[in-house]
């Protein structure tokens, strides 16, 4: 069978990008790669890249020069976990407390690892994870 490498893209949808886009460049530290009406690229870590969509832009099939795109859409609060060094975990913690996010809910896995859970604007429910929380990582 052949193998997959990881998770490249992520993808959330947002109500508007004038709230979502600050808050994950501003409070989590995102840049952003690509940016147009309908998304907003960020790369994460240099591992992955979480895409925001606006909600219900994404509809159409869209039609690139190298081939077409299928609609796709999502409602409803979901979930993503970004990982984390376990150092930086209290640091993580000031700056969500800085930037006035609620911390709604804390973890210490089995394996030892931690998590932190928090919203962003649009009510998805985010996870800062150290390492332990799952084998290998």
């Amino acid at each position: 069978m052949p193998s997959l490498f990881g998770i490249l893209e992520t993808v959330l949808y947002v109500e508007a990008f004038e709230h979502a886009c600050p808050f994950y460049e501003q409070v989590l530290g995102l840049n952003s790669i690509y940016r147009d009406p309908r998304l907003c690229a960020y790369d994460v870590g240099h591992r992955g890249v979480l895409l925001l969509f606006l909600r219900g832009h994404s509809l159409q099939t869209v039609h690139l020069p190298g081939g077409t795109i299928p609609p796709h859409d999502g409602h409803g609060p979901v979930h993503v976990a970004f990982s984390i060094a376990a150092e930086e975990r209290q640091a993580w913690e000031s700056r969500l407390d800085e930037a006035g996010v609620t911390i709604e809910g804390r973890t210490h896995w089995p394996r030892g690892g931690d998590s932190i859970y928090f919203r962003d604007p649009d009510g998805h429910l985010l996870e800062l994870a150290t390492p332990g929380l799952w084998p290998g990582y």
